[in-house]
């Protein structure tokens, strides 16, 4: 099995590779890009589709032969507005050029040919409050399974206070068994506000054969192949994570771990 902790690799250029290969499953990858005004970063899609995240700064982009401007807005992910996103498909091409200092996430999964290169936001997603109490978190909703804009890939942002819990109560999406459970493979990139702080993911299956407790910081990507996968940010830390899922179907059906399933 893969560490299901990923560190970022230097501070410009592509900082985080997740591929289907260095992750060992078949669907997910993630890729980061930090730029400095100026860079010049360009990939072909091969037999994948993507979605582009401008989590930070603004590039001019173009994909699949359409010149698509200058997109972006935010300078800073924790200003909570929505971002600038763009759907590219299979067999196609994708190259970006930082206008401004720019953090550029790379959403992958095997595509199918179904559908077009379009925008996705920041018309459309808006700030939405998931929970209540200490469980209380904001969703900024990009592509997942209520959005027809891709073949495979379903894409989030959360935002989750200082002192409160995120993707809990645990669940977990490991079987192909729709529609009581579907199979979505997940990475989590994960920010932390200030950058100097800390937070914390558990991973684990309820029989315990997988069970592990990260400290993530700023910067990070914690892989999830199977099991529950709850977030807690200590006081102090505000935590963003974007959140990239695929697998045999586009859906996204869970199962609640036995310990917190009353509180579904």
């Amino acid at each position: 099995m893969a560490d299901l902790l990923v560190k970022p690799q230097g501070t410009r250029g592509k900082v985080q590779d997740v591929t289907p290969e260095s992750a060992g499953w078949g669907y997910v990858g993630f890729g980061l890009y930090r730029l400095e005004p100026g860079d010049r970063v360009a990939e072909a899609t091969g037999g994948r589709e993507v979605i582009l995240v401008l989590v930070e700064g603004k590039a001019r982009i173009h994909a699949a032969g359409q010149d698509w401007g200058v997109m972006g807005a935010r300078m800073d992910v924790f200003e909570k507005t929505p971002p600038h996103c763009l759907y590219v498909p299979d067999g196609s091409d994708w190259a970006a050029e930082a206008v401004t200092p720019c953090t550029l996430a790379v959403c992958s999964a095997p595509g199918k040919g179904g559908h077009a290169a379009r925008r996705l936001g920041p018309e459309g997603i808006e700030l939405t409050q998931r929970g209540t109490g200490p469980n209380t978190r904001w969703i900024n909703n990009i592509a997942m399974e209520m959005h027809d804009v891709a073949d495979s890939l379903l894409v989030t942002e959360v935002f989750t206070p200082a002192g409160n819990w995120s993707s809990y109560p645990s669940h977990r999406h490991d079987e192909d068994d729709f529609p009581r459970i579907t199979y979505l493979e997940e990475t989590y990139y994960h920010r932390i506000n200030p950058g100097n702080g800390w937070a914390l993911q558990r991973v684990y299956t309820d029989d315990g054969t997988l069970d592990e407790v990260m400290a993530v910081k700023d910067g990070d990507v914690v892989l999830v192949p199977r099991g529950h996968h709850p977030c807690g940010a200590p006081h102090g830390f505000e935590l963003y994570y974007l959140n990239v899922m695929a697998g045999p179907r586009r859906n996204w059906r869970f199962v609640a771990a036995p310990e917190v399933a009353h509180l579904f």
